[in-house]
């Protein structure tokens, strides 16, 4: 858990739920600078107001409506109101996608989200609930949710993708620009160098890298390094390390990065994974210890004591559904 001048976020894994990252947060002046995900975002706006940048304009997510983005598309957040905003996530890959809707919807093609917004409360609650149910060590009803969460999203507001054929010049130049940079990560060339290199001006491949990538050169790189320290987080590279690793000048300076497009530090986040990795092998710990340390690592934040002590009924929610088949508001 990260906390700040009562920001508040939690970004974990859950072990059976492979493939899907999750996130709990409650932002105030939180500004998350462009970048991506690999991971489809669908982000269940519990209270408040996020913007974010995408498609050439600012789109607003309120309470009830889910903030919707594809893998490798470049967007922004921040608050829309003084009160920030407080919503719950799920970063499922793009294989967990295509599998869902191979099984379930008629897409053909890549499938993603036509709209960036959408406003559907009864969603919103269901991603609470898938939240709430990896706390509590439900996996069955974790799973279950999260196949009706993307079904009913892709059925509602879902498409084929556009492949991302690279055709002109300008697109050409700038994949050759992208891969000389994942090359020479921790020490790339000016962006002079990277153009006399490619055969052509600075201010040409400024302008084909913006227009293939969403973002010029140095912002793409940024987001790079921090994808690059994320999985050397999760193999257990200490963060001082991963910083140097990846070209960051010093820990502190991966700091501010990563806090800024993942949205938590990197120590917090890695902790969180650690929590993951030790669950793995807990078989061989007696039942009643595990079930203690359990309890103390799925905290969330702003929990107090529990309003109702047995476990809630999830019920069996459909694809449509109505807000009255599941709990009535997301539990935190």
């Amino acid at each position: 858990m990260a906390e700040a001048r009562g920001e508040r976020a939690r970004h974990w894994q859950y072990e059976e739920l492979p493939g899907v990252d999750l996130l709990r947060a409650r932002y105030i002046r939180k500004s998350f600078v462009r970048h991506t995900h690999e991971n489809f975002v669908i982000a269940a706006i519990a209270d408040g107001v996020e913007v974010f940048h995408h498609g050439g304009g600012d789109q607003y997510a309120g309470a009830g409506a889910l903030a919707l983005v594809n893998p490798d598309t470049p967007h922004t957040g921040r608050a829309g109101v003084p009160e920030g905003w407080r919503y719950g996530a799920v970063y499922p890959s793009p294989q967990v996608v295509a599998a869902i809707a191979a099984e379930t919807t008629a897409l053909r093609g890549t499938p993603g989200f036509v709209m960036p917004v959408l406003d559907d409360p009864y969603t919103v609650r269901m991603v609470h609930q898938v939240l709430r149910a990896t706390d509590e060590g439900n996996a069955l009803a974790a799973d279950t949710l999260l196949r009706v969460v993307v079904t009913r999203l892709l059925r509602l507001n879902g498409g084929t993708l556009p492949r991302r054929d690279v055709r002109t010049a300008g697109a050409r130049t700038a994949a050759r620009a992208r891969a000389v940079l994942e090359e020479r990560m921790a020490a790339p060339p000016t962006l002079e160098q990277l153009a006399a290199g490619l055969g052509t001006s600075p201010f040409a491949l400024l302008r084909a890298f913006r227009d293939t990538y969403g973002m010029p050169p140095h912002t793409w790189l940024t987001d790079a390094r921090v994808r690059r320290a994320r999985r050397l987080l999760d193999a257990g590279t200490a963060p001082s390390e991963a910083a140097v690793a990846v070209g960051f000048t010093d820990q502190p300076h991966l700091n501010r990065h990563f806090s800024r497009i993942v949205g938590v530090p990197p120590g917090a986040y890695q902790r969180e994974r650690k929590n993951v990795q030790d669950a793995r092998g807990a078989a061989s710990v007696p039942s009643g210890t595990w079930q203690r340390n359990r309890q103390q690592n799925t905290r969330t934040y702003g929990t107090g004591p529990r309003r109702n002590p047995t476990a809630p009924s999830y019920g069996t929610p459909s694809v449509w559904g109505s807000p009255s088949d599941s709990p009535g508001s997301p539990s935190e």
